[in-house]
């Protein structure tokens, strides 16, 4: 009987110094958790990695804070204009409707979005005349839309040619409205049938 209750108390303090081990490894194996990044480090570093030349680094560094701060916009703001400024309209377009989701009178996203549809609409547009593939139902909406356009916009004409302007001389105060380009001729402006 003597034996059983010398192993008991070995076995007893053992256990006991087991436990006492085991919470002093807890305690130092603690490691600190990471600090959240500040949203306005984190678009400081996308702007100087867009600064120093490296646009993708930047839109990356964006959305990796778009991510990290999913109700701020600024990322997006930035990564619209970024895209826009690249002639990426479509995805410029991505980036502002993002920004409308999160404030959906932000003028600078609606812009974005008109502006650069209608330079992909523009660039379609161009394609199709040069195949000359520009005739039913597309032909006839394009007209009604380019109509639209340029009633909104208050011009007689919706995208201006490319030519230098010449000067018109002080005395002539009227404008000629521009005659009608003949709609099986193709021609080098896209809306030509349109206007």
């Amino acid at each position: 009987m003597k034996k059983i209750t010398v192993i008991s108390r070995i076995l007893c303090i053992a256990a006991f110094a087991a436990s006492l081990s085991a919470c002093q490894t807890l305690e130092s194996t603690k490691v600190a958790l990471p600090v959240k990044p500040k949203l306005e480090d984190l678009l400081a570093k996308a702007s100087e990695a867009k600064a120093a030349g490296k646009a993708e680094q930047a839109i990356t560094l964006w959305k990796e804070t778009a991510q990290a701060f999913p109700a701020d916009k600024q990322p997006w703001v930035n990564i619209a204009q970024a895209r826009y400024d690249a002639g990426q309209y479509g995805e410029a377009i991505v980036a502002a409707q993002e920004i409308l989701v999160r404030d959906p009178s932000d003028q600078l996203a609606n812009s974005i979005v008109a502006i650069s549809g209608l330079r992909l609409s523009t660039r379609a547009l161009a394609d199709l005349s040069r195949q000359n593939n520009l005739s039913g139902n597309i032909r006839t909406e394009s007209q009604d839309l380019a109509k639209l356009l340029r009633e909104s916009l208050g011009e007689s004409v919706l995208v201006p040619t490319a030519e230098k302007p010449v000067k018109a001389p002080a005395r002539t105060a009227t404008r000629k409205t521009p005659a009608k380009a003949s709609a099986s001729t193709p021609s080098a402006d896209p809306f030509g049938a349109l206007k």
